[in-house]
């Protein structure tokens, strides 16, 4: 089946995917705090990526880390952006090994692949070293974004999702999917269940940076956009439940 198969929760039996890239916000950890890492909030996330882990579904996760360093925010520091921008990897790499230890926490098998070689705390992203940790069921969590600067985890999930061939991208937000305006702001906003990639570009809408969502468009890959505050939503998703909005070609 593809991304665009949805289908009702009563007939949902078994996962419409196989192998998803999981793109989860630094913000997504810190929970009720307004920064850092909340414990249990990392836990509840850890429980259902287990639960979708054992339906055998293959997962990478691209974890970001806004909640500890944003380069792109730190302007008043006057840093480099460059500079800023490795900050905010090494921060991804902290997210990565909290969740890790979440996930194995819950019994589920994971590696920590950082774009930035690491080798005391975490191993390097080599493609195909990291596609034979996916078939094997392990759950991969990707830090350090591309290893470059300039350049955002979204863009970073969206190149390894072409990378190891993965059939969707999960984007987890606190919104239950696109609208034409911020819903926490505006209210009316209007939400759409399917949007195409050249709309998400020509409206501006605040999905993933456009570099992400044309590489998306480029390579036909598609984007799921939903709330991962809702608890079970991620494995709503994997079951082809209509949840969110769908990014894809029109």
């Amino acid at each position: 089946m593809t991304a665009s198969t949805f289908v009702s929760a009563e007939n949902a039996v078994r996962p419409v995917f196989n192998r998803v890239v999981l793109k989860l916000s630094g913000e997504s950890l810190q929970g009720p705090l307004g920064s850092g890492i909340h414990a249990e909030t990392v836990a509840r996330i850890a429980a259902e990526l287990k639960e979708v882990s054992d339906l055998g579904i293959q997962m990478a996760i691209m974890v970001g880390g806004g909640n500890i360093f944003r380069g792109t925010r730190q302007k008043s520091l006057a840093i480099d952006r460059a500079t800023a921008d490795y900050m905010g990897m090494l921060a991804t790499v902290i997210n990565g090994l909290a969740l890790q230890d979440a996930l194995e926490k819950q019994g589920a098998h994971t590696r920590l692949l950082s774009a930035i070689e690491m080798h005391q705390v975490a191993e390097p992203f080599i493609r195909r070293r990291a596609t034979r940790h996916i078939e094997k069921g392990r759950i991969v969590i990707f830090a350090a974004g591309t290893g470059n600067p300039y350049f955002s985890t979204d863009t970073a999930a969206a190149l390894r999702a072409m990378e190891i061939k993965a059939q969707v991208i999960l984007k987890a937000t606190r919104v239950d999917g696109i609208y034409d305006a911020d819903p926490e702001k505006v209210q009316g906003a209007n939400r759409f269940d399917r949007i195409s990639y050249i709309d998400v570009l020509q409206r501006g809408l605040a999905v993933m940076d456009s570099t992400a969502i044309s590489l998306c468009m480029e390579n036909k890959m598609p984007i799921i956009i939903f709330d991962l505050n809702q608890p079970g939503n991620i494995k709503r998703v994997v079951l082809g439940e209509k949840v969110g909005s769908l990014v894809t070609a029109g």
